[in-house]
């Protein structure tokens, strides 16, 4: 069943494949149910995780019940255990909202919640990153991940976010990311999506970034700290939940 699903996810366009989904995700949690591992998003536990990639397909990480990655976990530990963001008064900006978090923080009554995407069917505005309608200093915390390496201008996007987020407030903006490479490395000249799918990983990625990602989110006004989070947890937990080791929060303050 995972080959038939892994080409499945491929060949659909992600928005269609969103609204898909909540039809025949619950068919893939029951044929699934177990308790190896575990999504601690919704605390459902099964004998495996789905493929999921593109280029190259990394087994056993695609939650049956939430669809959630490895990244959506690490941030929900994240965010849960060390942060008040379930607790305290919050404004909320959240681009491009992941499946796994949509309804869950729409029912959280300490939020006031505002979704923004160009393309996504969950998104309550539809705006371009790099040109937010949105006043200055709006929001508490802002969650942008996964999104930067879409954008040409990512400077100009992280001015905008920047913008828009209130002084003391805090964000978490996940990107692609390999850490062996000290720069980040974009080439507009490749053209063939192929080709862009095995150098960036995605054939609508415009870069790959390095570990100067930090370094460009502090030129634009952030204090950025690099959370390794992985590194809090228990190499059993690590696997329970099936979250990539070593993977770096990039935790931001205004």
């Amino acid at each position: 069943m995972s080959k038939i699903f892994k080409y499945f996810l491929n060949l659909i366009p992600r928005p269609i494949l969103i609204r898909l989904s909540y039809w025949i995700r619950p068919l893939i949690a029951f044929s699934l149910k177990g308790n190896k591992f575990t999504d601690p998003i919704d605390g459902k536990s099964f004998r495996s995780f789905l493929p999921y990639g593109y280029e190259n397909p990394r087994e056993n990480v695609l939650s049956p019940s939430t669809l959630s990655l490895e990244r959506h976990r690490l941030l929900w530990l994240y965010i849960n255990n060390e942060t008040e963001f379930f607790k305290k008064p919050i404004k909320l900006l959240h681009f491009a909202p992941e499946q796994a978090f949509y309804n869950r923080f729409k029912k959280l009554k300490n939020l006031e919640y505002t979704t923004t995407d160009l393309n996504s069917p969950l998104a309550d505005v539809k705006a371009d990153i790099c040109k937010l309608p949105f006043a200055d200093n709006a929001f508490d915390v802002i969650l942008c991940n996964h999104v930067l390496e879409h954008i040409p201008d990512d400077t100009k996007a992280m001015q905008e976010l920047y913008r828009v987020m209130k002084p003391g407030g805090w964000g978490i903006f996940q990107i692609p990311q390999d850490l062996a490479r000290e720069k980040t490395f974009e080439d507009d000249s490749i053209t063939d999506k192929k080709e862009r799918a095995r150098i960036f990983g995605q054939y609508d990625h415009v870069r790959i970034y390095g570990r100067d990602y930090f370094d460009k989110l502090r030129s634009i006004g952030f204090t950025v700290e690099e959370v390794d989070y992985t590194k809090m947890l228990s190499i059993e937990n690590v696997d329970k939940y099936r979250l990539a080791k070593g993977e770096i929060i990039p935790l931001v303050r205004k």
